[in-house]
């Protein structure tokens, strides 16, 4: 994806054939040390959205989101956890191989995007989950679901740019580690998982659509709650996500020789 970007050598078909096999790696890696293998791509969004849907439907009196409202939790939950996944392993993602990083002659983006396109699998493996629960939750499926794959792909556009920007930030200041991590924590709680963007008092739909989840988010939630969507959150959001791509991209660049002399 950034093979030209990053201006290193190496063929964009070489770029993806190792880029494959460095995701197959990792992925038949983590499957073959884990005894449950697969169901943990869709443990933690489901033992998370139960969570969520005992204490909002059962404990609490909900005025957030819409019904189904497990369906409403997953559909933002499952890429949740592919960013949050992906974010906290681009903060490792030179460190864990840097004798690999070094002596490469492929370029080094493909450290980021290897965990992009490891987790976005997991993701699309857990959509399962999302399938059932919409048929036995009785959720209703419109023309919006339509706009699910342009959910993925300006995650996947968002994801890229921010590992161009972690990864080697976190090289060059450890301290970055740790921080990124108090990030995300807050960064749950301040994006239209468990609430949606039109459940925000004024002036915060405004606010929120500067994040860029919160576009993303609404467009994976369309197709079943049409209600939900919000067209500059929408609009803000993509034009972030491909605004931290080009950032990323040219960040990297400055900072590929810096973070090679440090490893």
């Amino acid at each position: 994806m950034t093979t030209a970007a990053v201006g290193a050598p190496g063929s964009p078909r070489r770029y993806l054939h190792a880029l494959w096999l460095l995701t197959a790696r990792d992925l038949r890696v983590r499957y073959a040390t884990s005894a449950l293998g697969y169901l943990w791509s869709v443990l933690d969004p489901l033992v998370m959205s139960l969570i969520y849907w005992f204490v909002f439907t059962q404990v609490f009196d909900r005025t957030v989101g819409e019904q189904p409202y497990i369906v409403f939790l997953i559909t933002a939950l499952l890429p949740w956890v592919w960013f949050n996944s992906a974010v906290s392993d681009f903060t490792r993602a030179f460190n864990k191989d840097a004798r690999l990083v070094r002596s490469t002659a492929i370029p080094r983006s493909i450290w980021v995007n290897r965990i992009v396109l490891s987790k976005g699998i997991e993701f699309l493996f857990s959509l399962p989950v999302l399938v059932l629960f919409a048929v036995f939750a009785g959720a209703s499926v419109g023309w919006g679901i339509l706009w699910f794959p342009v959910a993925v792909l300006l995650q996947l556009a968002l994801l890229v740019g921010l590992g161009l920007l972690v990864a080697p930030l976190c090289v060059l200041y450890a301290d970055l580690e740790r921080t990124t991590k108090l990030i995300l924590r807050a960064l749950f709680y301040a994006s239209p998982i468990i609430y949606g963007v039109a459940d925000l008092p004024a002036p915060f739909p405004q606010i929120a659509a500067f994040n860029p989840l919160a576009g993303i988010f609404t467009l994976y939630r369309v197709g079943f709650f049409p209600d939900q969507w919000d067209t500059l959150s929408v609009v803000v959001g993509a034009g972030m996500s491909v605004a931290f791509l080009l950032l990323g991209i040219f960040v990297f660049r400055r900072l590929e020789r810096p973070v090679l002399k440090e490893l």
